[in-house]
């Protein structure tokens, strides 16, 4: 028997060729891997014996050629094949053990240049792996320094299974296509493509999930090759599939603030956005919107958790909260609560959003530019009604709640706090009703935010409560209409030209 090993992560490869040796097997190698064995006084010979030809090109071409390929693939219960390897004195490989080049790795060093990133597109590896993947019936293949010990358990007791090849395989086509899916993303990137032809992404897998949105389903969790925050958990139970799809909303709505910022989110929807002087005052308030929903939700924060924040945490039952770092002082009141979730997300604030999202729909994916913007040039007063500089304070905060509220979508805010929201009604004036009529503060002073345009029913039922400010993208034939409807009450109407749908 005998295995081809050239890999570019040696963990473990000595341990396990000298195994393999022991058990019997020929050892062929290739560059630097023949003389990390061979150093280890390890018997093994190199692929230029197989092949009749050096390493060349810069170390481009090593195993590609007959006498490997034509090694892995040949099917050893066809006879006809097996005529043909022989006539051409072709010896069987019944096993690969490769790791890929770090092209992935090599991405993400800002000191590497193109040239450089090029160069660590793996060639051979990933033809060795298919070709072996492929004969898997015959070849075993092996991708990862932890599945060493349990491909030579199995030798030991006698031969490694077809089921365990089979796995191997599926596990190594996965890795191929992962690879293929990082070197597709960064010519894309490279050439400015934002819609591929053919799109491909690659996540890792990070852990199995306790169940997905309902116990009865089965879920986990899968990384991206860079992920865009610092994340560490430095508390509390295991991350549940709600918990991330909610972490999502949360983090992306406090970004928006560049002032001391609390938001609240239950079920993927914020109950409670507030800013203040100090983050303690923004929690506060972002409490107050709603002291009932606010229970066992999630909690952004924008700014280091200090004791004062802490203590106030602490008062109830939260899933999680996510701040760039933790005082040692507040991590000591936090953690004495065994169910809070502590996320430190170092670079929250910082870190580079990603341009695209991608959601799965009927027979596809739709993909689109994530929503960064906020307004489309000026805002534009379209009423005679002059607007005071707190409502402008509160209507730029409204309006940045209500971009990323579940549409159709309307936020009600005044002194830097969400005092009613209103979201994923299917007819507008339903969404500012709920919002005002479940609001428990007296509303006169308050402005409201809509996230697209809205008809005169909205005007008069503003009216009705005292809200004399309101901001709206505009752009429906009714605009004159409300534009009139909005003279006649005295409330002042402006326009951003940019609409913010969050379905």
């Amino acid at each position: 028997m005998r295995a081809l090993i050239s890999v570019y992560d040696k963990t473990g490869i000595v341990e396990f060729a000298k195994e393999l040796v022991e058990l019997g097997w020929e050892i062929i190698s290739t560059g630097g891997t023949y003389k990390t064995i061979e150093d280890a006084g390890i018997e093994v010979m190199d692929v230029e014996e197989v092949t009749g030809f050096p390493d060349m090109l810069d170390g481009r071409v090593k195993t590609l050629h007959p006498n490997v390929h034509g090694g892995i693939l040949y099917r050893r219960e066809d006879s006809s094949h097996q005529e043909t390897v022989d006539a051409h004195g072709i010896k069987g490989i019944d096993m690969i053990v490769n790791t890929l080049y770090p092209f992935e790795e090599t991405v993400k060093n800002p000191e590497a240049s193109h040239a450089e990133i090029i160069e660590k597109i793996d060639i051979g590896g990933p033809s060795m792996i298919r070709a072996a993947c492929k004969n898997y019936q015959d070849v075993i293949i092996v991708t990862e320094p932890k599945d060493y010990d349990a491909i030579l358990a199995e030798l030991k007791s006698g031969e490694v299974s077809l089921e365990t090849r089979q796995q191997l395989a599926g596990k190594a086509f996965g890795l191929t296509a992962y690879y293929d899916a990082q070197i597709a993303a960064y010519f894309n990137q490279l050439n400015g493509v934002d819609f591929p032809e053919y799109l491909t992404k690659g996540y890792r897998f990070g852990e199995e999930l306790r169940y997905g949105e309902n116990p009865h389903q089965q879920a986990a969790l899968y990384l991206e090759s860079d992920p865009t925050y610092g994340f560490k958990q430095l508390h509390g139970k295991q991350i549940s599939y709600n918990n991330m799809n909610d972490l999502k909303a949360c983090i992306e709505l406090v970004r928006e603030f560049e002032v001391p910022a609390a938001v609240a989110v239950k079920h993927a929807n914020p109950c409670g956005v507030a800013i203040g002087d100090t983050l303690a005052e923004a929690y506060q308030k972002a409490y107050d919107c709603d002291p009932e929903s606010i229970f066992g939700g999630i909690i952004g924060l924008n700014r280091p958790v200090d004791k004062e924040t802490a203590e106030k945490l602490s008062q109830i039952f939260l899933e999680i909260v996510a701040a760039p770092s933790f005082d040692e002082e507040a991590l000591e009141i936090l953690t004495k609560k065994k169910n809070i979730r502590l996320l430190e997300m170092d670079n929250l604030m910082e870190a580079e959003r990603a341009p695209m999202m991608i959601r799965e729909t009927v027979n596809g994916a739709l993909v689109q530019n994530v929503d960064l913007e906020l307004y489309e040039g000026d805002v534009e007063l379209k009423t005679t009604r002059e607007v005071s500089e707190q409502e402008k304070i509160d209507l730029d905060f409204a309006w940045k709640v209500v971009k990323h509220i579940a549409s159709n979508a309307m936020v009600v805010a005044k002194d830097g706090m969400t005092y009613g929201l209103g979201h994923g009604e299917v007819k507008r004036v339903w969404a500012l009703e709920k919002a005002l009529e479940r609001s428990e503060f007296d509303l006169n002073g308050a402005v409201v935010a809509s996230d697209a345009f809205f008809f005169k029913d909205t005007i008069d039922t503003l009216a009705e409560y005292g809200i004399k400010a309101i901001i709206q993208p505009g752009g429906s034939v009714k605009d004159s209409e409300v534009i009139e409807t909005a003279n006649e009450k005295d409330i002042s109407v402006l326009f951003t030209g940019m609409r913010h749908f969050k379905h």
